[in-house]
């Protein structure tokens, strides 16, 4: 039976929770997650945790935050005035807001903290810091053809 390598192109279906057992992401009620092992598409542990498994086998992985989103960088954690937000804009912890930068590039940041004249924000991944488990069942190795050897 056929097992996945890197360069294959794999449908999944997937749980992941934290080690508190919060769910974060789920596949359940969706087509299976559908990407390419080792070409970056997915993070490096849930590549790592998909190598080797066959058609129809389902497993648990655990990935530590490094092989995640990395640990939270204290740098990413920023002060921006608030005369900068539209006036009208109801501003509140916990708040996830896109930012452009000058080039036009977004990022997601969240809102930590409201002082009196500016907010702190923070641009760290939702998920930076935290070790991941993902309960994994491989569907289908897409397009994976068996090997004709021709005399």
């Amino acid at each position: 039976m056929a097992q996945v390598k890197s360069g294959d192109k794999v449908k999944v279906h997937y749980h992941g929770k934290l080690v508190s057992g919060e769910t974060f992401d789920t596949s359940a009620g969706r087509e299976p997650l559908e990407f390419e092992v080792g070409s970056g598409m997915v993070i490096k542990g849930f590549d790592d945790g998909v190598t080797g498994m066959t058609v129809g086998e389902k497993k648990t992985i655990n990935i530590p935050a490094e092989a995640a989103y990395g640990a939270r960088n204290a740098e990413m954690i920023f002060e921006f005035p608030k005369e900068q937000f539209p006036p009208e804009m109801e501003i509140e912890t916990g708040m996830p807001l896109m930012m452009s930068d000058q080039q036009g590039h977004q990022t997601q940041v969240t809102v930590v903290e409201i002082k009196e004249n500016s907010v702190m924000l923070d641009a760290n991944h939702p998920l930076a810091g935290h070790d991941l488990i993902f309960d994994l069942e491989l569907v289908e190795i897409v397009g994976n053809k068996p090997l004709i050897i021709l005399p």
